[in-house]
């Protein structure tokens, strides 16, 4: 029998706990030591090239988050939640982003920066004739980090609720995120969902596994 860290019907078990949570407890809150693995599954996730072009914007104050509640569709999550992350994007990279990344490596795996030059100059390259808009590519970036923060959390039971009904521009606005050159793309609230949130208890809606699933 192969030996796993986490037990394979464990995760179905969780994924299939996981719903986009409608109404947060407000009254319970994420313990410190869980939400710093939440955290540090942000830091961790992956990205093209390892860029990481992008910054997780953990919002606590209360008076900024119900601000935010009419720039969100009303939608009440933003305030209830324990957690309120904006994740962004930073806007307009450029060279010089990637040799700030290059000098994290070279500091990191400790290696002479001139040895990275060459995979310096292909993530330029890149950046020089990308297949879409780099704020776009950046933007696909930043939902793989949003979705390994979900599968994290799931697995902690620890509710989310992925949410694009709201307004970036005013997000930028409100937490300053314009003046440091990040833009606002996906929020996540964070926290438990509320005993009385009907749709904790409703079925998952799946197409068939061969419907969305192609062997070649």
């Amino acid at each position: 029998m192969i030996s796993t860290v986490v037990a394979p019907d464990q995760v179905i078990q969780q994924l299939n706990w996981r719903y986009a949570t409608k109404k947060f407890d407000p009254n319970k809150k994420i313990p410190a030591e869980i939400w710093k693995t939440l955290e540090q599954s942000l830091v961790l996730a992956p990205s093209s090239f390892g860029l990481q072009p992008w910054k997780f914007f953990v919002v606590n104050n209360p008076e900024l988050r119900q601000q935010l509640v009419e720039h969100s569709w009303g939608q009440t999550q933003v305030v209830d939640a324990s957690h309120l992350v904006v994740l962004a994007i930073k806007k307009d990279i450029i060279a010089a982003d990637v040799d700030h990344y290059i000098e994290r490596m070279a500091e990191v795996r400790q290696v002479p920066v001139d040895s990275l030059q060459g995979f310096s100059n292909v993530v330029k390259n890149f950046l020089n004739n990308p297949p879409v808009g780099l704020n776009e590519w950046s933007a696909r970036q930043v939902y793989i980090a949003l979705g390994q923060l979900m599968t994290s959390a799931a697995i902690l039971e620890i509710d989310t609720c992925p949410m694009e009904g709201f307004n970036p521009a005013k997000y930028d606005e409100l937490l300053g995120l314009n003046e440091q050159g990040y833009s606002a793309v996906v929020v996540c609230p964070l926290g438990y969902r509320a005993a009385d949130d009907k749709y904790a208890v409703m079925p998952k809606v799946r197409f068939p596994t061969e419907e969305v699933v192609q062997y070649i």
